[in-house]
């Protein structure tokens, strides 16, 4: 897939997610397949640059190129100007949210409320496109809610307007994250427009991104949820794709290793303080589904320091390994 002079390596990406989508985790999962990891989303509030949290959503150094820079808000002029500070500081792509259904974001007129205001969402495209000299996407959902899938007319709105390449997560904004995606907007989306159309929800296998894929006719697949927890799930449906074999689970030695890694990059990139603290979502999510995981979850959030996570990681997986008391 082609998005202005950038080949994306595979037609897989990492979905921005609020609060998971950190420099650390987008690395890790581009080492594991995915090619394309977009940031979480920055706030076109310029009063907000100078925060701690924002100046971390900004720190791209060292990360593999394109770098996606993913921007939110409801005024054009502001916008635009989101869109050349962060090209400013080495964002390659700018990516448009319109795909947030949070009621934070929702209540701000921005992310999936603006599906509503088809003017608005003109305005905010074209001044977007019209600021930078780089490639502009944007992810949307499929409408305001299943009586309202305006998904089709945002999709062409986007292409005349210059629009480089279109993600479409499979619900509505009233359906939030309940209920099952569907798929056949994102299908007619698919034949309305020319540009790559990138389908998102709910592949969270290989089966279920092969079958995606066939559904939509999507040029390339966006993953979420499925990989918190479970970066190497790009590698994963890379290969089903390729040849239509699953390859084998990872070992539990090798997740731990991948985990640890994990959180002490957390540690460098936060401190310690804020990194333990934001490395409790990412060690229960790599536990989720294997035995004795409710009481080591609990440990892990009561430990306030990186040598007592760091130990309670490597004592759980060694107890895993060995099928031992996990319960100790």
């Amino acid at each position: 897939m082609q998005i202005g002079p950038y080949k994306i390596e595979n037609n897989l990406l990492l979905a921005p997610m609020a609060g998971v989508t950190d420099k650390p985790f987008r690395q890790l999962c581009r080492r594991m397949g995915a090619g394309l990891a977009v940031s979480e989303m920055v706030s076109a509030d310029a009063s907000l640059r100078g925060t701690r949290k924002t100046i971390k959503r900004l720190d791209h150094e060292g990360e593999t190129c394109p770098i996606s820079v993913q921007i939110v808000g409801s005024e054009p002029s502001k916008m635009a100007e989101a869109a050349r500070a962060n090209v400013a500081i080495g964002a390659q792509i700018i990516d448009i949210n319109m795909g947030c259904p949070a009621k934070k974001v929702c209540n701000r007129a921005a992310g999936s409320a603006l599906l509503q205001d088809e003017q608005l969402v003109v305005a905010l495209i074209d001044a977007v496109v019209n600021a930078v000299d780089v490639p502009v996407t944007l992810k949307i959902r499929t409408g305001t809610d299943p009586d309202n899938r305006n998904g089709v007319r945002i999709a062409q709105i986007a292409e005349a307007s210059g629009i480089q390449a279109l993600a479409v997560h499979g619900r509505t904004r009233a359906c939030k994250f309940s209920g099952q995606a569907e798929y056949e907007t994102i299908a007619d989306i698919k034949q309305a427009v020319a540009i790559p159309v990138i389908a998102n929800g709910d592949i969270d296998s290989p089966v279920k991104a092969a079958k995606v894929l066939q559904q939509t006719g999507a040029d390339a697949l966006m993953v979420g949820r499925a990989a918190q927890g479970r970066p190497w799930i790009f590698k994963e449906i890379d290969h089903y794709l390729k040849t239509g074999s699953n390859i084998p689970e990872p070992d539990l030695a090798w997740v731990a290793n991948i985990l640890t890694e994990h959180v002490m990059q957390l540690y460098d990139f936060y401190g310690e303080y804020l990194g333990v603290r934001i490395a409790r979502k990412h060690i229960a999510w790599y536990s989720k589904g294997h035995p004795g995981g409710a009481l080591f979850r609990n440990k892990i959030n009561y430990s306030d320091s990186a040598a007592q996570q760091l130990q309670s990681i490597r004592g759980y997986f060694e107890c895993l390994q060995n099928k031992g008391d996990l319960a100790a």
